[in-house]
């Protein structure tokens, strides 16, 4: 009985590790405006529920004290690199702000985000904040958590992190590939738009050398900035919807694949 209650002890020590990582840098739950001591225990809440199904999926504890600690160390760091790779989905947003707030005119004014608490441009602000709704609306909490520990769980222990190293670091390169990638894809039918007005702006300078565009710019391309992002509100939103289903499945083709990993390499 003593033996069983201490193995479960050392198992629950293990998974929380894991979760408490996930939701310490998570998206949302990483806030400044959640307390620590609620984080804990919602980290503590879920390992407990889900404790007796990944003990009776099997999870293979190590005898010795060092070997342990090693598990646990890397239980840990596999819920920093799942935070990580969630928190790319909302750095699409910030960047894709970045990439025409100059050109609007906003390059200079920044506002400090609480969740990445750090400070933005206020276009890469305001589109987070239509990212984090649009998260909420899809049930991206409902889809972290089952993909973050349901499936997790299910594939990967922290021993993949040393057999599919290759591929993990495969998959960070690419992810932040997809960063860029998916920003400009947000951001490319305002940045467009943009380059079309200092286009226009310029062959008009050239015309009527005697205007002041200079000033009469920025007024003019704030407005049709402003413009398109409102015409294009429904397209961004499903565009934001689809980066964030892209996050989702790109973290579980992770899990799977360092499994795969563990597969080849004979580990059980």
């Amino acid at each position: 009985m003593l033996e069983t209650l201490i193995g479960n002890f050392r198992l629950f020590l293990v998974v929380f590790g894991r979760l408490a990582a996930l939701f310490e840098v998570a998206p949302l739950f990483s806030s400044e405006a959640i307390p620590q001591p609620a984080k804990l225990g919602f980290a503590l809440f879920v390992s407990v529920m889900v404790l007796p199904w990944v003990s009776a999926a099997g999870y293979p504890l190590p005898a010795a004290t060092g070997q342990y600690l090693l598990l646990v160390a890397g239980e840990v760091l596999i819920g920093l690199i799942m935070g990580f790779f969630l928190n790319l989905i909302f750095a699409v947003f910030q960047a894709a702000g970045q990439y025409f707030s100059l050109q609007i005119g906003f390059g200079a004014s920044e506002v400090f985000d609480p969740l990445a608490e750090i400070e933005i441009p206020l276009m890469g602000q305001f589109l987070n904040v239509v990212g984090m709704f649009t998260f909420l609306v899809i049930a991206g909490a409902q889809k972290m958590v089952l993909v973050g520990v349901y499936r997790s769980f299910q594939a990967v222990r922290a021993v993949d992190l040393v057999l599919g190293r290759q591929f993990l670091t495969r998959e960070l390169v690419a992810g932040i590939g997809r960063l860029f990638a998916d920003a400009l894809t947000i951001s490319f039918p305002i940045l467009g738009t943009l380059l079309l007005v200092s286009v226009a702006m310029g062959l008009l300078a050239k015309a009527a050398p005697q205007m002041n565009l200079l000033l009469m710019g920025f007024p003019f391309s704030i407005g049709v900035a402003f413009l398109i992002m409102v015409l294009a509100m429904p397209f961004l939103v499903g565009s934001i919807s689809r980066i964030v289903d892209g996050g989702f499945e790109a973290l579980n083709g992770l899990f799977w694949g360092l499994s795969a990993a563990r597969r080849a390499g004979g580990a059980p």
